[in-house]
């Protein structure tokens, strides 16, 4: 578990990072200031008291994503790859590892060359910019989640994002114990709980995460419906709205795109092995 101040460190070297390579990091913020004592998924390197390098592992269920950092004054010392063999026990019983790195980050690409990963894919992150959002017909509707979801909500990561059924049963009980429940919206159509919507808040910035619809229910026009009024909610109280999409998902980017969301930026992840 990271401290309070370990973190103002994480964003104070994020913040120096991003603004001299002019890059934008994903460090899942909504993960990290909420991890977990039992586990170490968390890398920290200091010179003199400063933080100087970091690496952290998000787990989604059947994979682990991988994310980090060097200071600019502290780069070509190895300081990275040595976070990274620091966290290869953690990864071991992960069936997928991605390395993360920005689309436009010449000198992570140039770490990637020094070791054996395959590009896997690429995600871009959208900001809502849409001007109008029509009304809802009154037979879809989005309700906070209550404990008893868990069980639809494991049957949504199993159908939509390819999660084993134990995988989705870790996962989803994770997130109910470090306290995301309270961000999870279902998604209700004629009184029928068919897919869920996840908002995580971060200041003035809000993150839309699991989307999903059961496949039955899909091609309906109520995932549409659903994005549009966790928009809205979320519009209505001032906040910039923010998702994100694989890049060759086309379905959900045209739907993204024609609800009113622009690319604003890009990840690639590369498919490592240990």
């Amino acid at each position: 578990m990271l401290t309070i101040e370990q973190l103002k460190e994480i964003k104070a070297l994020q913040q120096v990072v991003e603004r001299n390579d002019s890059i934008e990091l994903k460090l899942n913020w909504d993960m990290l200031e909420n991890r977990s004592e039992e586990e170490q998924t968390d890398f920290l390197s200091y010179d003199s008291g400063q933080l100087v390098g970091f690496l952290g592992l998000y787990s989604f269920g059947n994979k682990i994503e991988v994310c980090g950092m060097v200071h600019p004054e502290y780069r070509r010392k190895g300081i990275f790859s040595r976070l990274f063999q620091s966290s290869h026990p953690a990864m071991e019983k992960a069936r997928y590892i991605l390395l993360n790195v920005p689309a436009n980050s010449k000198l992570g690409k140039l770490w990637l060359d020094s070791i054996t990963c395959t590009y896997e894919e690429s995600e871009y992150m959208m900001k809502w910019e849409g001007k109008v959002l029509p009304d809802l017909d009154g037979l879809i509707y989005l309700r906070p989640s209550r404990k008893e979801d868990i069980e639809m909500k494991m049957k949504l990561d199993v159908a939509c994002f390819n999660f084993k059924a134990e995988e989705a049963k870790m996962y989803n009980h994770r997130l109910e114990k470090d306290g995301f429940q309270k961000e999870f919206f279902m998604i209700v159509v004629e009184g029928k709980t068919v897919g869920k919507i996840r908002i995580h808040h971060d200041k003035e910035r809000s993150e839309i995460y699991g989307f999903a619809v059961l496949p039955e229910f899909q091609g309906k026009g109520y995932g549409r419906k659903a994005l549009q009024e966790a928009v809205r909610m979320e519009v209505q109280r001032g906040q910039s709205v923010y998702l994100d999409v694989q890049s060759e998902n086309e379905k959900a980017l045209s739907l993204y795109t024609s609800t009113g969301f622009i690319k604003e930026s890009q990840q690639d992840y590369y498919l490592y092995s240990i």
